[in-house]
């Protein structure tokens, strides 16, 4: 690495080299602000030299370039790592300056000088190749030919105004350039010299906005390359085939992709683990690619369609090899990814559409293979929604992805019962829900309320199965409908009986006082004859149970319940020998799950339903039996070691504003008078004295400087919730706090 003094004058006016902006950096970006702040240093150079009375006269400090150096015969391409946004400004700057000039001679200067460059391999040996959105309207101006609206013209335009008003001369400006400063960084191409163009480039830009993963791994694979071959690849394959289809959600595909071909599962991605989860891909790029760029770039391409169809559930894609089947696959889609928003299943999925799509050593998966093995996925997680089941899954899942190729013999000739087996030869908690299990639940279940992100699509996938009809049960106009309405009327009193209170608290959101209809606004809480009335109208087959009905009391609510779980059952079926099988495998442990911390992806779904048994805090043990412990450990261990993030919990409320997390004696009782009109003494118990876990309800008198009360009346993903936040703003790692619980 060598750093040059220089100016802006001789920087750009150098004859043997052209200037290259990595086609996968941002566009140009600086706005009539930024310029006016530019233009306004240049005026005091020129007011500075110009002023006989000032013998020191005006300099500016241009600040840094990084450049790395490409060597091409005689020329020279210098590859800008980072200013492109202050050398596109002074280009613009120099462009409004040329335009502007009345003398042809000083025109051609500026030109052969700046803009242009006879040896330059650029398009009418322009001396600065922009980045490819920019391009256009910046050669457009270059050759004085149609304008192209944007960023580039806008500057250019605001520059040309403001020279066009000014009493300085061409001249002026120019030589204001050889006033303004600048050090350039060379860097050294040679490998073990270490100074690898991307980690320069993360380090400069790690105070602004921060790079994502898929701007990290775009940066890896470009600025490994000679810059003809930056510009190929970004122009042939990186923006048209990756960027401009996946957009923000490349990020996730780079994550799934890997998952996929490792068979293993990785954070899921956010701003605090990009770098962790970079430095896996660049380990993962010399694994399965041998380090090489270009052909990890050239085989990613072909698995973006693939990723798109998971991610987008496009309805005019073309996916299967004949209508129907398509219109089958692309529905199956949508249910795992849209409707039950299964994300731990895209890596798995996107392997199945590879063999489908692809093939693996001349078989492609069939239509029907791959219908069977998405329904077999649907009906696993249906049935373990149902049961409010998800932990395990984001770590369990990606390990299946192997099995597809490792299997693909059978996946090509019975999808269904290898799928079936590989869901249910886990451990207990990842296990495929039996159908005593389904039936047990589903009498007991809140169904509209619990199940109420999924409820209509298992109610819609009923009455398709029923009716042999598709049902948009996505229609705002189709909704669920209680028979039993959430409203008594003196009529339904008397339908239900005597005992109805009890009655409608048992069934009111229970499947079998539910069904689907066009017609919710207009039922309300209307008797029985009035809605069968209605449902006669209507195209669904659910009113069948309603209008062969003259009653709808507690026994028809169960004949009704009986009905649709049976339906249920059918309609998301197991193998004969699951049925009532214990369809996981016993010699197999969540041991994963014993040991966790806050900052795993599933931590708030792992704690659910679990007990802690002790906290790990760098390395310090404590006992904690309860979640409320768990928190006000974590907390204590933070006001002696972490002190700035402790003092960034104080006084903060939660989402809604309606309680404060850690706050002296004074503030919350403030807060509640403000917010119920009185000291609610049901609202103090829900506070406990950080220090020793005193509720803050017994408190009668404080006997030092007021102490903090901690709000413990939280659910145990809250407390983890919690614990996780602090923990991403204190820039503490996984490891730094972990959580021991009993077993399941």
């Amino acid at each position: 690495m060598k750093v040059f003094p220089s100016n802006l004058s001789e920087f750009l006016s150098q004859n043997s080299s052209s200037f290259y902006i990595p086609p996968f950096q941002r566009s140009y970006s600086w706005t009539r602000q930024e310029i006016e702040r530019y233009y306004d240093d240049v005026v005091r150079i020129i007011e500075s030299e110009k002023n006989p009375e000032e013998l020191d006269k005006q300099e500016h400090f241009f600040g840094v370039l990084v450049i790395k150096n490409e060597k091409s015969g005689l020329a020279t391409t210098a590859v800008i790592v980072d200013g492109q946004q202050r050398i596109t400004t002074t280009l613009l700057l120099l462009i409004a300056l040329r335009n502007l000039a009345n003398d042809d001679t000083i025109q051609m200067q500026i030109e052969n000088v700046f803009l242009k460059n006879p040896s330059s391999t650029f398009t009418d040996k322009i001396k600065l190749k922009q980045v490819t959105d920019d391009w256009d309207a910046y050669r457009a101006l270059i050759n004085k030919s149609e304008p192209v609206p944007g960023k580039i013209t806008d500057g250019y335009n605001c520059f040309a105004e403001k020279i066009k008003f000014s009493n300085y001369s061409i001249e002026d400006y120019v030589h204001a350039l050889s006033k303004i400063n600048l050090a350039y960084i060379d860097l050294d191409e040679r490998p073990h010299k270490g100074e690898d163009p991307q980690i320069i480039f993360e380090t400069l830009n790690s105070l602004g906005k921060p790079l994502s993963f898929a701007d990290l791994i775009r940066n890896y694979v470009m600025l490994g390359l000679p810059s003809h071959d930056q510009t190929e690849i970004y122009d042939d394959i990186w923006y048209p085939k990756i960027e401009s289809v996946l957009h923000e959600r490349a990020s996730y595909f780079f994550r799934d992709f890997m998952q996929y071909k490792e068979s293993k599962a990785y954070k899921v991605v956010s701003d605090n683990n990009t770098k962790e989860l970079y430095v896996q891909f660049r380990k993962f790029v010399d694994k399965h690619y041998q380090g090489d760029k270009k052909k990890f770039a050239k085989d990613i391409q072909r698995y973006v369609e693939l990723y798109r169809w998971i991610d987008e559930a496009e309805p005019r894609a073309i996916i299967a090899h004949n209508t129907t089947d398509n219109i089958v696959i692309i529905e199956l889609l949508r249910n795992i990814f849209h409707d039950i928003r299964a994300d731990a299943f895209k890596p798995f999925v996107l392997g199945l559409l590879e063999f489908h799509h692809y093939g693996f050593e001349e078989k492609k998966l069939p239509d029907s293979q791959l219908i069977d093995t998405l329904s077999a996925i649907r009906t696993y997680l249906i049935r373990r929604r149902i049961l409010r089941l998800t932990q395990g899954e984001n770590k369990e899942i990606p390990q299946l992805c192997d099995s597809i190729y490792v299997h693909r013999d059978v996946w090509f000739s019975n999808a269904k019962s290898m799928m079936f087996k590989l869901l249910s030869d886990s451990f207990y908690s990842m296990r495929m829900p039996n159908d005593a299990e389904i039936k047990e639940e589903s009498k007991r279940i809140d169904f509209y309320n619990g199940l109420r992100k999924y409820s209509k699509l298992i109610l819609g996938k009923i009455e398709e199965y029923c009716s042999k009809v598709s049902v948009n049960y996505r229609d705002r106009k189709i909704t669920i409908e209680h028979i039993m309405p959430q409203t008594f009327t003196v009529e339904w009193k008397q339908e239900t009986g005597d005992d109805w209170e009890a009655i409608q608290k048992r069934f009111l959101h229970n499947i079998g006082n539910l069904i689907l209809t066009e017609f919710n606004s207009e039922m309300g809480n209307k008797s029985l004859g009035e809605k069968k009335t209605k449902l006669e109208r209507s195209n669904l087959y659910y009113r069948h149970d309603v209008l062969n009905r003259e009653t709808w009391n507690e026994y028809d609510m169960i004949a009704h319940q009986s009905n649709m779980i049976e339906r249920l059952l059918q309609t998301f079926p197991l193998p004969f020998e699951m049925q009532n099988a214990e369809n996981w495998n016993n010699s197999k442990q969540s041991i994963i799950h014993d040991i966790i911390s806050p900052l795993d992806d599933d931590s708030h779904e792992v704690v659910t339903g679990r007990s802690p048994k002790a906290v790990l805090i760098s390395d310090e043990l404590f006992e904690a039996a309860s979640w409320q412990e768990v928190y006000l450990v974590f907390l204590r261990w933070l006001s002696k070691n972490k002190q700035i993030a402790f003092a960034n919990l104080l006084n903060q409320t939660d989402g809604n504003g309606r309680f404060l997390i850690l706050a002296p004696k004074s503030r919350i009782i403030t807060l509640i008078e403000e917010e119920w009109g009185q000291t609610d003494s049901q609202i103090l118990r829900r506070y406990k004295r950080l220090a020793d876990g005193v509720i803050l309800e017994n408190v009668t008198a404080e006997t030092e400087e007021e102490p903090l009360y901690v709000h413990i009346n939280a659910s145990a993903a809250s407390f983890v919730s919690r614990i996780r936040e602090t923990m991403q703003q204190a820039d503490m790692t996984e490891e730094s706090v972990t959580i021991e619980l009993w077993g399941t």
